[in-house]
């Protein structure tokens, strides 16, 4: 039962475009796509990485990141965005689906899935903007036909949008550990306004691969750049050519019951009509969320960043004062949240107090920031004073894991995006107010990239250690995947899943695991023991390593 719920867990969080229910009502509130016959959706292949429609493109950079350029209405945007990026949605479709058939191969427990995953979105879409309804409808007539026994294309593509905020929500399914900061005045180089944020989402490494800086200039409201993925029109990471910035960081939600409006529409609500931290409150608050979130909002004609703090049934502004710096991980600050228990819980049991504080001492031991000292900041791997975390702790800035790195310079409308692998890979630099220019004009032949302003990749990449660790990586699985299915697992793997990792306390929880599971309770009493030694994550992981030890000693 234990390894049902689990991976009932794991497929819902990951499942958020799965439904079946609701799916009769979205069908019948389909958006108005009036005129959609008279789109021109015919795509013109230049190359392999270079596609075109009409003004509209898609191109892929030397460093793998695709920029993607689309104007018009909502169902404009909707239909060009399918057609240019239509091998790039099947790609993110297709993971999705085989990791569910990998997850749940019984029909059985996939047929519950769907009925439970239905039921939680059935009215989602009465809290998405009829705007963001037809861009999402455009976007779906390239989905993949295969997947339409689950639900038809715009279903699918409608739920995508919750993915951010259920994955987080669900207590085994911890997607989300972003942290971000803001600072200005005698904080930067030149005074002005920077910002800087790992995106800390996982659902795979297939995800992560196909990257996309999205500029978009629609026929209303303010031209904007996001870094996102194919199918998605939501926003995790934007800036507008306004100087407004927005990120967001997840909060430590209950379980919802119901899908409402998805953070990534919020966040992209902002983007696309604030021109100031203001409008952007107004905007925040009129929206009813199903999940908590901060979301950081950076203004470059306020010089200031702030924090508008979301939950059902709760809602914050925090601005700091007498300060120029403003951080950011995954708990909330404002006086709306000093009493909230489910906040203060988090603070006290998770790594989201460690991280801050990490974040916190790097702001004051730098000198004045500039992007690059930024990027050195989000790549950091270390705990407080230079603690060494093992490779992959949640407590660290730099989890590797994250989707990306992005710095924001919103003065200068400037952004740098992080390419694979993590927030590892270099920090490419684009100007919003040239690379719109170029787009516009319709004659852009290659990449709109600042390659001036850009980035070099983190020296870490091309280390032993880096290699060590992707090892590390792809063996725990194994391992974890042996233990679930209680199959024997060499010695020399268990060893080496140590050595790989050395000073990373699951690779020795993960060791005891294995071994209480075979019977081996005095070798499951010293990998517990040896976790225990290193930076156990949280205070529930300690809890459990110390149960652990007990049971195991209780068998000897």
């Amino acid at each position: 039962m234990k390894l049902l719920f689990i991976k009932i867990s794991i497929v819902f969080g990951i499942l958020f475009l799965l439904n079946a229910c609701g799916v009769k009502r979205s069908m019948e509130d389909r958006p108005d796509i009036t005129g959609i016959e008279k789109i021109d959706t015919t795509r013109t292949k230049i190359s392999d990485n270079h596609y075109r429609v009409g003004k509209n493109s898609l191109y892929k950079n030397k460093h793998g990141i695709w920029e993607l350029y689309i104007e018009g209405d909502a169902l404009e945007r909707g239909v060009i965005s399918g057609s240019l990026t239509r091998e790039l949605m099947h790609k993110q479709e297709t993971a999705f689906m085989e990791k569910i058939y990998e997850l749940v191969p019984e029909t059985g427990y996939r047929n519950f899935l769907e009925k439970t995953v239905a039921w939680f979105n059935r009215k989602m879409y009465l809290h998405v903007p009829e705007e963001y309804k037809q861009e999402i409808y455009g976007t779906s007539l390239f989905g993949l036909e295969k997947y339409n026994d689950f639900a038809p294309a715009y279903v699918r593509m409608l739920y995508f949008h919750g993915a951010h905020d259920i994955g987080h929500a669900l207590q085994d399914l911890m997607l989300v550990g972003c942290t971000s900061f803001a600072a200005w005045d005698d904080k930067t180089e030149d005074g002005q306004l920077l910002l800087g944020r790992n995106f800390d989402f996982y659902a795979g490494d297939e995800f992560a691969e196909e990257k996309i800086a999205a500029f978009v200039n629609p026929d209303k409201g303010h031209k904007f750049m996001m870094y996102t993925w194919a199918g998605m029109i939501g926003s995790v990471s934007g800036l507008n050519e306004k100087g407004i910035s927005v990120t967001i960081n997840a909060g430590k939600s209950k379980i919802p019951m119901q899908a409402k409006t998805p953070i990534s529409l919020v966040a992209r609500e902002i983007l696309q009509y604030a021109s100031s931290t203001a409008e952007a409150v107004e905007i925040a608050k009129k929206r009813e969320v199903f999940v908590s979130e901060s979301i950081m909002v950076g203004s470059a004609k306020e010089r200031k960043a702030i924090l508008i703090e979301v939950a059902p049934g709760n809602f914050g502004v925090y601005k700091v004062e007498n300060s120029n710096e403003l951080v950011c991980s995954n708990h909330f600050q404002s006086e709306a949240y000093t009493e909230d228990n489910r906040n203060l819980k988090t603070i006290a049991e998770s790594h989201t107090q460690y991280r801050f504080d990490k974040m916190q001492e790097l702001l004051s031991k730098k000198e004045k920031l500039n992007p690059k000292k930024a990027a050195e900041i989000l790549r950091n791997k270390e705990g407080l004073e230079g603690t060494n975390l093992g490779m992959g702790n949640e407590m660290a800035i730099n989890q590797l894991l994250a989707h990306h790195g992005i710095i924001f310079k919103p003065e200068e409308n400037k952004v740098w995006i992080s390419a694979n692998p993590y927030q590892l890979g270099a920090f490419v630099a684009y100007d919003l107010d040239v690379a719109f220019k170029k787009f516009e004009a319709g004659n852009v032949s290659g990449s709109v990239m600042f390659a001036e302003e850009t980035i070099a990749e983190d020296p870490f990449v091309n280390s032993k250690a880096y290699k060590d660790y992707e090892k590390y990586r792809k063996l725990n699985g194994k391992i974890i995947e042996a233990i679930s299915k209680e199959q024997e697992v060499s010695e020399d793997k268990i060893k080496q899943l140590k050595n790989l990792n050395p000073h990373f306390w699951k690779a020795y929880k993960i060791a005891g695991d294995y071994y209480f599971q075979q019977k081996e309770f005095k070798k499951a009493v010293i990998n517990y023991k040896q976790a225990k030694r290193r930076e156990v994550t949280t205070l529930p992981d300690e809890v459990y390593l110390d149960k652990m030890i007990k049971k195991s000693y209780r068998k000897i």
